[in-house]
């Protein structure tokens, strides 16, 4: 790992890259328009403005993102919280263009994005769950029911 890119903003892309300083490693910040000129864009070695501040149109620009990434030469890319972390053809976008994700996999993610398969995934690697049904109720179910027999806390 020798080039980090930060696809957030504010305090966690703070502490990013002061993490990443400490271990040696250098950093790309991306940001919109509107924060150009805050405490991570200037921290960072260098910044890639990416769009507007409208975060669809930035922070959201998963395009953008990837690119700021190639032109920059960036190998790793770390998504903060929020915005791009939890989105799993981002996640995989990242891999497939060669970069480090600093995150689960794209397919944890889409599992963990899945409450059902989710919650199947826990139970066989033996995390203990709360009562519930075992997958999402039948179209004709009585949910207020299944919940009777479940429980209440």
């Amino acid at each position: 790992m020798k080039k980090l890119l930060i696809a957030n903003r504010g305090e966690i892309a703070v502490r990013i890259i002061r993490s990443a300083k400490t271990l040696g490693i250098s950093t790309v910040q991306v940001c919109s328009e509107a924060d150009a000129d805050s405490l991570c864009a200037r921290m960072a070695d260098e910044v890639v403005i990416i769009g507007p501040p409208p975060a669809q149109q930035s922070y959201l620009d998963q395009a953008a993102v990837l690119k700021a990434a190639r032109d920059t030469g960036a190998d790793v890319i770390h998504p903060g919280y929020g915005f791009l972390s939890e989105n799993a053809d981002f996640a995989q976008a990242a891999a497939d263009s060669g970069l480090i994700w600093v995150g689960p996999a794209a397919s944890i993610i889409r599992t963990m994005g899945n409450k059902v398969a989710a919650r199947a995934q826990a139970a066989k690697a033996g995390v203990p769950t709360l009562a519930g049904s075992d997958g999402p109720l039948d179209v004709e179910a009585d949910p207020l029911a299944r919940a009777e027999e479940i429980g209440f806390p």
